[in-house]
């Protein structure tokens, strides 16, 4: 059968399309693949991962987010080296650009005898700030060794910046860290007093909004001479000065006060010096004499003991008294009794002078001086010692205040003026000090004072401690840092790499809480004990737990936690708290522990005695207690056998010019002239 001419011319039209078709789409797939292939290589060779390359017929798309707007058009140049550049299609994002974070600004100022270093980084605007750094400690070499950046300083910064740089003036050993809002100082003091003056005085500079976190050190004090006052009369027994070579020692001594009647808190300065080993056992043996006794007074300093009695004591309780005591002391003490007769009774007169010390620090004085003279130091004295426009009152004049009142006067002005608040009473008879203070070491100071100016005269000092006024009192107990540093870790265990000291980011709130716990509970230290499981070998174990225990302890000083307060120790496999032959029990023996080591001594421990006449002054005033309970007067003489046994009448408290003198006498190992008055 033969096709028709009309079926056969179409359908070969039909079949060369259809070739021509299928050819094309043949070639189209393999132009697309190439074109890929070579685009993904070509920006794969020169680093370009984020780009997508996907050939869509003659047409390749780039896909992806471009880290910045120059990466992007990097890679679409790459691609267009490869493909004619009409042919690409940019579907390419970026990123959002970030603003430029600022540096975090630091700064260190090191201080000692052979100069000063500046380092770290700060910004441009506080440049000014350092400008002239050879100023900042005078006759010292400055090394200047700060950076600065472009950038504005972070709030607290100049604030903090500023208070370095005072504490810098201030401190003659230290080490200052300054960052926003924070200054941390680790300083030395050369005694305890000085330590006491650096920390308020770094108290009453620090700004407000600036953190101080201050760690002054300073060595165990050496006490001389070694002294113990107790007196005992009708408003009860009181100490007005007590050392001891311990802490031990000390709660002895405070104890046998206690149970002779003494009611006040009672704070003993602890330090070296003893005489004896057998101080406190001497101390003991005084004071249960002097509780035998009705009133009087025990003076110990150094090997010397003075029991007096008051005026009008029976002789034959006396005697028994002091011969009892004398039996008990330790070997190499001496004993020195004094029974005075009883005084005449003499009518007080109106001479005195007063002052009154407001917790605002406002100060009245009233009362008598004796000439315009006098009446101009003292008011000068009084200003300069409480603020010029802090002082109210004028004192009178009269010409019956005995020599050596002004003087007097200025002691006790002195006196007042190491209390928040209280009041001053000078009188022919004694000088009373009584007040408030944060202090505990108020009492002692202020008895060494008026001991070393008033030489013989008598004098009362009531030194109330209140806890509110003390910047120290608020430090929490060691067993409260104890077991907040327990809770802490409680919460989530500092943990490590297997086998690695690299401490794993899920502690650091952590130790986060460890700083502020360990900032809090600034007196005291720690060891850092590092624990491993039974896993491995002893020497391996014991070395990757000092490690561990070493990281930790890394850490926390790189948070301003201070050096000296902390040990890293490893234990390696000791001491397990869970059973090691199962998962969940080796889990729990890897661990980090805080061991308390050490409690910084009160900051407020009354100081040492000073001054080379301390021993003798003491001695003095115990005998001339023996006639200022209660009547005595310091117009009366004193017999010559309490002086050097010769049985002559001495001079002291003759009149001068028709006055009464306060001059001390040879008793207190000073010169017999007596001075005039100011």
């Amino acid at each position: 059968m033969r096709l028709s001419r009309k079926i056969i011319v179409p359908a070969m039209f039909i079949g060369a399309a259809a070739v021509a078709a299928g050819g094309a789409t043949v070639a189209s797939g393999v132009i697309e693949e190439r074109s890929e292939s070579a685009v993904a290589a070509r920006l794969a060779q020169d680093g370009i991962t984020f780009a997508t390359v996907e050939a869509d017929g003659l047409n390749v798309h780039l896909s992806g987010t471009a880290p910045d707007e120059a990466t992007r058009f990097r890679a679409i140049n790459l691609a267009g080296s490869v493909v004619d550049p009409s042919r690409l299609r940019d579907d390419m994002t970026v990123l959002p650009t970030r603003a430029v974070e600022a540096p975090q600004f630091e700064m260190e100022l090191l201080r000692n005898d052979d100069g000063v270093s500046l380092i770290g980084l700060i910004p441009r605007t506080s440049q000014a700030m350092m400008a002239d750094t050879a100023a900042l400690v005078p006759d010292l070499q400055v090394s200047d060794m700060l950076e600065t950046a472009d950038h504005p300083a972070p709030d607290g910064w100049n604030g903090a910046m500023a208070f370095g740089i005072d504490a810098l003036k201030l401190l003659p050993r230290a080490k200052i860290s300054v960052a926003p809002g924070v200054v941390t100082i680790t300083a030395i003091a050369n005694d305890v007093p000085e330590q006491q003056r650096l920390r308020s005085q770094l108290a009453q500079i620090t700004p407000a909004g600036v953190k101080a976190n201050v760690d002054i050190t300073a060595p165990r004090p050496v006490i001389t001479p070694y002294a113990l006052r107790l007196i005992r009369n009708e408003d009860g027994t009181r100490f007005e000065s007590c050392s001891a070579p311990d802490e031990d020692q000390a709660e002895r001594i405070v104890a046998a006060a206690q149970k002779a009647g003494a009611a006040d808190a009672i704070t003993c300065a602890v330090g070296l010096g003893a005489p004896s080993a057998e101080w406190t056992a001497a101390a003991e043996a005084g004071i249960e004499a002097l509780a035998a006794l009705p009133a009087g007074s025990l003076t110990m300093s150094d090997a010397d003991i003075v029991l007096a009695a008051r005026a009008g004591t029976p002789r034959a309780d006396f005697d028994r008294v002091a011969g009892s005591l004398d039996t008990s002391l330790p070997a190499g003490f001496s004993l020195q009794t004094v029974l005075p007769p009883a005084p005449a009774e003499e009518a007080e007169g109106p001479l005195e002078f007063t002052a009154e010390l407001t917790p605002d620090g406002e100060a009245t004085i009233a009362g008598r001086v004796r000439d315009a003279l006098g009446q101009e130091a003292v008011t000068s004295y009084a200003r300069a010692r409480f603020g010029a426009n802090a002082v109210t009152g004028t004192p009178v004049l009269d010409e019956s205040a005995p020599t050596g009142w002004t003087t007097r006067v200025m002691t006790g002005l002195e006196a007042l003026d190491q209390l928040a608040s209280g009041s001053l009473r000078v009188t022919p008879k004694e000088v009373t000090v009584s007040g408030v203070t944060g202090s505990k070491a108020a009492q002692a100071q202020i008895t060494q004072l008026l001991t070393e100016k008033l030489g013989n005269s008598a004098f009362t000092v009531t030194a109330t401690y209140d806890e509110d006024l003390d910047p120290y009192a608020a430090l929490p107990a060691p067993e409260e840092c104890m077991a907040n540093i327990r809770n802490v870790m409680a919460q989530q265990k500092i943990s490590f790499a297997p086998g690695s000291a690299e401490i794993e980011g899920s502690a650091r709130a952590t130790l986060d809480g460890l700083t502020e716990i360990l900032t809090d509970c600034a007196n005291l230290s720690f060891e850092i004990q590092g624990y491993t499981d039974s896993q491995g070998s002893d020497a391996g174990n014991q070395a990757l737990s000092q490690a561990r225990a070493e990281a930790v302890m890394v850490a926390l000083q790189g948070r301003r936690i201070s050096a000296d307060r902390l040990t890293a120790v490893g234990y390696g496999e000791a001491d397990p708290i869970a059973d090691n032959t199962t998962e969940e029990g080796r889990e729990s023996n890897r661990r980090i522990e805080f061991k308390l080591t050490h409690v910084a001594p009160d900051p407020n421990a009354p100081p040492p005695a000073q001054g080379a006449n301390a021993r003798q002054a003491m001695l003095a005033i115990a005998r001339i207690d023996a006639f200022l309970l209660p009547q005595g007067d310091w117009y009366d003489s004193i017999p010559a056998d309490m002086v050097d046994g010769s049985g002559d009448d001495t001079d002291e408290g003759e009149e001068v010019d028709g006055e009464p003198s306060f001059a001390p006498t040879e008793m207190t190992g000073r010169a017999e002239a007596r001075p005039d008055d100011l």
